[in-house]
């Protein structure tokens, strides 16, 4: 698994200096546009709310999940990409009435930008409780237990490569489906583009969640408005994050994590009020992820474009899912792909926001099953 609660443990204090280097950028940015100064008391205000209202995630032990083999992968760029991979449950498919002569697709997810494999909790948590299906998860590179990138910046053709080298060492023949959410979607389609001749015949289904094939001025991946809306001119600052320092830094820490939460709850949920658990989960991830990885990410983010690769799709079966609160790739971004692949399923969650697997759990689980059902 990726391991978020022994990193806590172990790793400590270079999880928090991550955090506040993180929130120390947004810190940045936000103190200059005058907006910090309400963050301890808006933080204040949800603690006490939280008190009065119950969580339905409270005992959930989010974080680490059983798995059969881990394994590192080294994408062709050298990266080393961590890998677990859950074996079905041996007789389920006699018992389920499938033909055993059939090998069942594996299922491989492709998580988001500033996010792991724990991104698939519940999906991973209820596919292994009926244990139907061999399934693969990854971090992507700098992402979770992956490593980082020597030198460069990330590309999205390199990640579609790395997805390649996943594939090639846990899955070299069979069926496949692919199941990304936001960055994941775009790898997914970055490997459609480099090996369109996998689509059909390896890859016989593919679940874009919460994703964009461009449209990058639109997009602001996880940033708040005010600061997605400077685009391509904010690149050379956040290139450069890793050598601020001095007092915006010091000042900013003071909020770094109230920040953070507040930033995570704010654009990656739909509902005025989600699981304050599942916030401080998606937070944990975000806070997990360097700074400098995520300026190395942010041009090729940016700069996506990809909708010729959806070409690759046209005879796949293709599901599309979106929530339609989400700030950070809007519904239209999903309209926008369906409409290029007319024979797609598109199903829209009401009431929900970016990290829709997780805040929108059974319905995105019940679309999940039932086009699976239908790829059979």
């Amino acid at each position: 698994m990726s391991g978020l609660p022994a990193r806590a443990d172990s790793g400590g204090k270079r999880r928090r200096a991550g955090t506040s280097q993180r929130a120390g950028l947004l810190g940045a940015v936000l103190a200059a546009a005058g907006v910090v100064g309400g963050i301890a008391a808006e933080r204040a205000l949800i603690r006490r709310s939280r008190r009065r209202e119950p969580d339905p995630y409270a005992a959930v032990k989010f974080g680490q999940q059983p798995y059969d083999e881990a394994l590192t992968v080294t994408a062709p760029d050298g990266t080393d990409l961590y890998v677990e991979i859950v074996e079905p449950v041996d007789g389920v498919e006699l018992d389920l009435g499938f033909d055993p002569g059939r090998p069942e697709p594996v299922l491989v997810f492709v998580h988001g930008f500033c996010l792991d494999m724990g991104t698939f909790y519940f999906q991973r948590a209820e596919l292994a409780r009926r244990g139907e299906y061999r399934m693969v998860f990854y971090d992507q590179p700098g992402h979770g237990r992956s490593g980082r990138l020597e030198s460069g910046e990330y590309e999205l053709p390199a990640l579609g490569e790395a997805l390649r080298a996943v594939l090639d060492a846990t899955v070299p023949k069979g069926p496949v489906v692919l199941i990304g959410h936001s960055m994941g979607g775009m790898t997914i389609m970055a490997f459609a583009e480099q090996y369109p001749e996998m689509f059909g015949d390896r890859v016989v289904g593919v679940v874009l969640m919460a994703t964009s094939g461009g449209r990058p001025e639109q997009v602001k991946f996880g940033l708040p408005a005010m600061v997605g809306k400077l685009g391509q001119p904010l690149l050379p600052l956040l290139n450069g994050v890793t050598r601020v320092t001095g007092g915006v830094v010091d000042r900013a820490r003071l909020a770094s994590s109230d920040l953070a939460w507040l930033l995570t709850r704010r654009y990656g949920f739909g509902s005025p009020r989600p699981s304050p658990t599942l916030v401080s989960f998606v937070e944990q991830m975000n806070s997990h992820t360097s700074t400098e990885t995520i300026a190395r990410y942010l041009r090729t983010l940016y700069t996506h474009a990809r909708y010729p690769a959806l070409v690759a799709l046209r005879h796949t079966p293709v599901l599309v899912v979106c929530g339609d609160h989400d700030m950070i790739t809007p519904l239209e971004h999903s309209e926008e792909i369906c409409r290029h692949l007319p024979d797609a399923e598109l199903v829209v969650v009401p009431g929900s926001g970016h990290v829709v697997m997780l805040e929108h759990a059974e319905e995105v689980n019940a679309a999940l099953f039932r086009f699976l059902e239908k790829i059979e």
